[in-house]
C-alpha cells in the first residue's frame, strides 16, 4: 500500500499497531480510498484522511482510541456519508473511523419492544427487520435506504414521521460509548424510565461524534401501525399552504406524515425521476403531502375527508387520494429524492431551518425576500408538519458555503430571521462544520461555554471529531 506524505511523516509509526489491532485489510491509506472517504453530501467539500480504520468490535476500537488519545492524532468518525452539515469529513486529517463493519442487529425483543443493534446497520434494513415481527421503529430520515443508525444517533435524525412519531432521541434508551481515552462505557439502562444521575444517552444523541464513538444502540419499539393513507393537496400560493399545516393541528388532527413541497422542486424532481404521477401545473405553487395511519380504517377515512374540508379554507385545489401502495410508494420516491435532485439542478447549499409550524408562512415569505435582496433563488419542501423547511439555495458562482463570503451575509440574514421567528438553525441534520459559524446567532456566550466544558470534559485532548460544531 503506498502512503500519502502527510501520514507517511506524521502517523507511518501507527500503522503497524493498527494493522496488528484490525488486520492489514481493515487498515487503508491507498490514494483511492482516500478519496472515497473524503467527502459526504455536504454541497462541494473535499477533505483527505490521512488513515482509514474498520474496526469490528467496540475493544479493537477501544484500542484504536487509545493510540490516538496518546498520541494526539486527529479521529473523526463516519457512518454512510449521507450527511448534509460536514460532520463526517477529516478536515483536520489524521484518523477516519468507518463504522461498517459494525452492521449486525443483536437482538430484537419482541416482549420488551426494544431492539439492540450496531450502529452500521442501514436505517431501513433495521425498520424492514422489526417490520417483519409487526414491530415499528418510526425515524425516516430521506437516505433510510443508505444511512447507519449510527449516523442518525449522532445527528439526532428525523424525517417524515417525525411529526407523530418523534425523532431518534425519542426511542434511543441506552448506547454503548467508546470514550477518545478508550474507556468503554454504557450510557444508561434499557428502561423506559431512568431518573439516574445525568442523561448520558439524551447527551450523545445529536452530539454528532464530538463526545465519543457509539458502538451498541438500544431502541425502543412500537406496534406497526395495520394501515396508512395518503393525499396530495395543491396550492395556488406558497404561504398559504404554510398557514394550512398549523390549521390542521389546530383543528385536533395529528398526521403520520405532513410535507410541503414547492412546485419547482416538484417540477425539477419529477424530471429527475421519470414521474408523472403528480401533475405540474402553472398556477400551483405547492403541494401538500398528507398522511394518516392507525389501526381502524373507518377512522383514518373520517380524518382524511375531514382535513381535506378544511384545507378548502386555505383556497386548495383538488384533493387526490392515493390509490394504491404503489402510487404511494411512488409519491414518497418523489419526496425523497427531491434534495439530490435539487442539488444536480445547480441548488447546492441546502439549510435545515425550524421554526414553530404557526410561523412557517413567515419563513417562507422572509426567504423569498431574502432571495431578491441578496440574489438567490431558493426552493422550499421539507417536514412542514414540525415547522422543519428545507432551503435549497442557488447563488451563480457559489457552489459551497463554508467560509464563502459571496453567501455568508445572506446565511446571517436567513438565520437571523429564523431566530426572530422563535426557531433554529438545524432540525435534524446538524452544525457539523457548515453551520458552526453561525451558533452564535441562536445562542448566548454563556451557552456557548457551557456546551464547549462538556466538550472538555469527555475530550481534553480534543482529538475526536475537533472543529465541528464550534472551533
Amino acid at each position: 500500500m503506498s502512503v500519502t506524505t502527510t501520514a507517511a511523516s506524521a502517523y507511518l509509526g501507527f500503522l503497524s499497531d493498527f494493522k496488528t489491532i484490525l488486520g492489514e485489510a481493515f487498515v487503508h491509506t491507498d490514494e483511492e480510498s482516500l478519496n472515497i472517504y473524503a467527502h459526504d453530501e455536504t454541497e462541494n467539500l473535499h477533505f483527505l484522511p490521512d488513515i482509514i480504520v474498520k474496526p469490528r468490535t467496540a475493544e479493537e476500537l477501544s484500542d484504536i482510541m487509545r493510540i490516538c488519545n496518546s498520541n494526539k492524532i486527529p479521529v473523526t468518525p463516519r457512518g454512510a456519508g449521507t450527511g448534509l452539515s460536514g460532520g463526517a469529513l477529516a478536515h483536520l486529517g489524521g484518523v477516519l473511523v468507518s463504522f461498517e463493519r459494525m452492521n449486525s442487529i443483536i437482538e430484537i425483543d419482541e416482549r420488551n419492544l426494544q431492539v439492540t443493534t450496531e450502529p452500521g446497520v442501514i436505517t431501513e434494513v433495521l425498520q424492514n427487520a422489526v417490520k417483519e415481527k409487526g414491530l415499528f421503529y418510526p425515524p425516516d430520515p430521506s437516505s433510510r435506504g443508505s444511512c447507519f443508525i449510527g449516523g442518525n444517533v449522532a445527528e439526532n435524525s428525523g424525517g417524515p414521521k417525525a411529526v407523530k412519531y418523534g425523532v431518534v432521541k425519542d426511542y434511543v434508551l441506552n448506547l454503548q460509548v467508546v470514550l477518545p481515552s478508550g474507556d468503554i462505557i454504557w450510557t444508561g439502562a434499557n428502561v423506559l424510565k431512568n431518573s439516574t444521575g445525568y442523561n448520558l444517552t439524551q447527551l450523545m444523541v445529536g452530539s454528532e461524534g464530538t463526545l465519543g464513538l457509539v458502538t451498541k444502540i438500544v431502541l425502543k419499539l412500537l406496534p406497526h401501525p395495520q394501515y396508512d393513507l395518503l393525499m396530495l393537496v395543491p396550492f395556488n400560493n406558497l404561504e398559504m399552504a404554510g398557514a394550512a399545516v398549523s390549521a390542521i393541528f389546530r383543528a385536533g388532527f395529528t398526521p403520520s406524515a405532513l410535507e410541503l413541497v414547492e412546485a419547482d422542486a416538484l417540477q425539477i424532481v419529477s424530471k429527475f425521476v421519470d414521474s408523472n404521477v403528480v401533475p405540474v401545473e402553472d398556477d400551483v405553487a405547492a403541494h401538500l403531502i398528507i398522511e394518516v395511519d392507525g389501526n381502524h380504517m373507518e377512522t383514518l377515512m373520517s380524518e382524511m375527508e375531514a382535513i381535506a374540508t378544511l384545507l378548502v379554507d386555505y383556497d386548495c385545489g383538488e384533493v387526490s387520494f392515493a390509490d394504491d401502495a404503489q402510487q404511494k410508494a411512488e409519491l414518497w420516491k418523489l419526496r425523497r429524492r427531491v434534495a439530490e435532485a435539487v442539488k444536480i439542478a445547480g441548488y447546492t447549499i441546502e439549510e435545515d431551518t425550524v421554526v414553530p409550524r404557526a410561523n412557517l408562512p413567515a419563513l417562507i415569505h422572509g426567504v423569498k425576500e431574502l432571495g431578491k435582496q441578496y440574489d438567490f433563488h431558493a426552493v422550499c419542501y421539507g417536514h412542514a408538519g414540525d415547522g422543519n423547511l428545507h432551503i435549497r439555495i442557488k447563488k451563480e458562482g457559489s457552489i459551497y458555503s463554508l467560509n464563502n463570503p459571496d453567501v455568508i451575509p445572506a446565511l446571517k440574514a436567513l438565520f437571523t430571521l429564523v431566530k426572530s421567528l422563535g426557531g433554529t438553525i438545524s432540525g435534524e441534520h446538524g452544525i457539523g462544520l457548515v453551520q458552526k459559524e453561525y451558533m452564535d446567532i441562536v445562542f448566548e456566550k454563556a451557552n456557548l461555554s457551557l456546551m464547549k466544558e462538556i466538550k472538555k470534559a469527555f475530550d481534553p485532548n480534543n482529538i475526536l471529531n475537533a472543529g465541528k460544531i464550534f472551533d
